[in-house]
């Protein structure tokens, strides 16, 4: 039995149910093979990818209606990947990827709970290569700018798996580093735009944060 505890929660994106198993709370370590301290996961953060954000649920909602006709479809730092369920659930081409080692386990018994087929998985590792990931037309990921060194990390990764006129939309709950990821991405040739999210989230919580949304710049003739 593995030494973490769990909780089932329904939450609505757009009108639909999902039924999500995450942590029971984010006092928890379970380690015992030593695949996250490989991966450079420290007991502070190793529950983290286990609580359904609310710029997840945010994001989610974003997806419910987005046009995904004729995208390779790619989240990052999905953790329980809640807007890969709702794009799954309408047939989006869809690839989840997360660095820490339970995030598929949790994300194969998510799509058991909600009867929705198996459904694509990579590990993503920021500061890695990552052979057989691919490009990708749309990229998304929800609060993934909590620590310093990310925002130059998670650009060039993005950069790396964007096809020709990609687009990347992340979901930023205004921790403090958006403007140096905003900074690199431009230096990478990207352009940008920034609008608010909505004050409140499904269920009522407020929310204070931002939508994100890169393009690649054209060349100069």
């Amino acid at each position: 039995m593995p030494n973490y505890h769990v909780k089932f929660e329904i939450v609505t994106v757009g009108g639909t149910d999902y039924q999500i198993r995450s942590l029971l709370d984010l006092q928890q370590y379970y380690d015992p093979l030593g695949e996250a301290e490989l991966a450079g996961i420290s007991p502070a953060s190793w529950p983290l990818f286990g609580h359904l954000w609310p710029s997840a649920r945010v994001l989610a909602l974003a997806m419910h209606s987005f046009d995904l006709t004729g995208k390779r479809i790619l989240e990052i730092g999905a953790g329980l990947a809640l807007a890969s369920l709702v794009i799954h659930r309408r047939a989006g081409d869809m690839t989840v990827s997360d660095w820490h080692p339970l995030s598929q386990a949790f994300l194969n018994e998510n799509l058991l709970l909600n009867k929705l087929g198996p459904l694509k998985y990579q590990t993503g590792n920021w500061e890695g290569n990552n052979p057989g990931l691919g490009q990708f037309d749309l990229i998304i990921g929800s609060d993934v700018l909590y620590e310093r060194q990310q925002p130059g990390q998670l650009a060039a990764f993005i950069d790396h798996h964007a096809a020709p006129s990609a687009e990347v939309i992340i979901v930023d709950p205004d921790r403090g580093n958006r403007v140096g990821f905003c900074r690199a991405m431009a230096d990478l040739g990207y352009g940008f735009t920034t609008r608010r999210a909505d004050s409140f989230i499904e269920n009522g919580d407020a929310f204070k944060g931002r939508f994100l949304t890169f393009t690649q710049s054209p060349a100069p003739s």
